[in-house]
């Protein structure tokens, strides 16, 4: 659906725009991954973009929240943030969320362009000529963060958008596609640049990334997605191109690599814990530092000789250290003698990766062998869920969880092999960075695109954990798939839908996530979505109750199923506190 499009830089804008580039960057992950092989090919790239852009946009949405805080939004009584308290969250969030070399590179673009933005702490909005400002500190800023910059890089990228903007006259809509144009172009000539991209036949995968991030700042200011570029570059070898070589699209409509169900059904996303070697050092280091600039300066002069790949960026007390080396300690080491390091995580290149905290290995209890990991809307549903076996992550009414927080679902599952199920069509790119993350700390996770937790109670019904992996996911996918899905909700403004126009406070039923019925009755409405659905045929209705449903809404259900659907069998669960009023499977 085309965005409302931003005049000028504002903190709305900020908003508009990290919300846009986290979609984007969702969309295009996979693919990002997969053709990540400069400086290492352990294929996270686009992992480590959508997780360092989560956090910013996370930073943004708290800045917002803490401004309608005892106040309805949208009212006078609150105040939206000013765009340099905007900036400066979004700029804060991503150095602390900030993954991998990539990850590390974005936070500092979005921290130079923050210090434009938020150089003026009282002005609204700036305009074209602030983003050009703001673009360009951003390029050189980045630059200089990292100890020593390669061409062929997204640090190409973005100095190549910084240039194009120079001579664009205009509005933020116009800088902002100067901007993507340009580093569009400079991605396309990165082959050239880098031997290791030629011999993959690939173009930087940092790059393709930051490209999705401008193609999401274009359709903030213009309201519409920029025309999508496609990157073919020129493949060497076929045998040294084969794992790599792919043809990328950009842009908000491009969906990558990351295709892991379609409107009829939901298929599976396995993989594996492998990881490619690399001939480079063995260890991936970062933490976040607590440390002054002189402090800083000389860490950064012991971390460019213990190893390579070193970005350091941050400010104002706080650092996110990047590097690769072989002695981990030693680099670990150096932070504490510059400051206070934490958030320490170390990453082995090889085939067993380790993920350290805090500086202290811990000896692990015995792993399950396999475990759920399941999303779930409401406290009865989490019951239920919890009393199948299942690990869950509570999603509360406009509080969906952070790919973070899945993470941690599935290190306190503790198991080798892990099924996850989101249970929202929303939670797709998250769920799957999420998987990403688990399988680069050594989880087996298959992710199984659950639209709906009346989708995820079937794939858990046919569960068996003594039966292969692989068999057990595609009985779990097929039972999920089996099964379509509905809810009955209030309608909160007047909107066109696909069965017509609804006004605000009438009850609609939504079919697999289309809006195909409008009525004045919730029991009516349930009714009638629930005759709809068994049309196609069914043998199974499964309801889930809102705190906020009528309590007589599943006998009357119940009832019309007994009088009209014979041989139909109908279960009850109550959900709780689950933002909609009726969840209804049918299998």
């Amino acid at each position: 659906m085309p965005q409302v499009p931003q005049t000028f830089f504002d903190a709305l804008a900020v908003r508009t725009w990290c919300g846009l580039a986290l979609a984007a960057l969702g969309r295009a992950r996979e693919e990002i991954d997969a053709i990540n092989v400069y400086p290492v090919a352990d294929g996270d790239t686009g992992t480590n973009l959508y997780l360092t852009m989560e956090s910013a946009a996370a930073a943004v949405e708290a800045v917002f929240a803490g401004h309608e805080t005892g106040a309805a939004p949208g009212s006078p009584a609150a105040r939206q943030p000013t765009l340099a308290e905007a900036a400066r969250a979004m700029a804060h969030g991503a150095l602390i969320g900030a993954r991998g070399n990539s990850g590390t590179i974005l936070a500092q673009l979005l921290r130079g362009m923050a210090q434009v933005l938020a150089d003026d702490s009282e002005a609204a909005h700036t305009d074209g000529q602030g983003l050009r400002l703001a673009l360009r500190h951003a390029a050189d800023s980045a630059r200089e963060a990292v100890a020593h910059p390669v061409e062929g890089t997204v640090l190409t990228v973005a100095s190549a958008a910084a240039d194009a903007v120079v001579a664009a006259e205009g509005d933020c809509g116009t800088v902002a596609r100067a901007a993507y144009e340009g580093a569009g172009t400079a991605l396309l000539a990165t082959p050239g640049q880098l031997a290791a991209l030629a011999r993959a036949g690939v173009v930087d995968a940092g790059g393709r990334g930051l490209v999705a991030v401008l193609a999401a700042l274009v359709e903030t200011f213009t309201g519409e997605a920029p025309r999508a570029h496609v990157y073919a570059a020129p493949v060497a070898s076929p045998d040294l191109a084969a794992p790599h070589a792919r043809v990328a699209g950009t842009g908000p409509g491009d969906d990558g690599a990351d295709v892991v169900g379609d409107a009829e059904g939901v298929g599976p996303e396995v993989c594996a814990d492998d990881r490619p070697g690399t001939g480079g050092p063995a260890f991936e280091v970062i933490y976040l530092l607590e440390a002054d600039d002189e402090a800083v300066a000389r860490l950064r002069g012991r971390l460019d000789g213990l190893g390579d790949s070193l970005v350091v960026v941050g400010g104002d007390g706080l650092w996110n250290v990047h590097v690769h080396v072989d002695d981990a300690g030693a680099a670990v080491e150096a932070g504490v003698e510059a400051g206070r390091p934490y958030r320490i995580r170390i990453t082995h290149f090889g085939a067993e990766d380790a993920h350290v905290a805090g500086g202290a290995a811990r000896q692990p209890r015995e792993r399950a062998q396999r475990a759920v990991v399941a999303v779930v809307p409401g406290e009865g549903l989490a019951g239920l869920y919890t009393e199948a076996g299942a690990t869950t992550v509570l999603a509360r009414p406009g509080e969906p969880p952070a790919s973070g927080e899945l993470v941690e679902a599935v290190r306190r599952a503790h198991a080798r092999e892990v099924v996850l199920l989101p249970n929202d069509a929303d939670l797709r790119h998250t769920a799957a960075a999420a998987a990403e993350q688990a399988r680069a700390e050594g989880v087996r996770v298959a992710l199984i695109p659950t639209r709906s937790a009346v989708q995820g109670i079937a794939a858990l019904a046919v569960h068996e954990p003594g039966r292969r992996f692989d068999e057990d996911v595609v009985s779990m996918t097929s039972a999920a798939g089996a099964t379509r899905y509905a809810e009955v909700v209030i309608a909160e403004r007047q909107s066109w839908t696909m069965a017509g126009i609804c006004q605000a406070g009438d009850v609609l039923g939504l079919i697999d996530g289309d809006v195909a019925v409008i009525g004045d009755d919730v029991t009516a409405t349930a009714t009638r979505v629930v005759d709809r659905m068994l049309a196609a045929g069914g043998e199974m209705v499964t309801l889930v109750l809102g705190d906020e449903a009528p309590t007589d809404i599943a006998d009357h259900v119940e009832t019309r199923l007994r009088e009209s659907h014979l041989g139909v069998d109908t279960v009850v669960y109550r959900g709780g506190h689950q933002g909609t009023l009726l969840l209804i499977g049918v299998e």
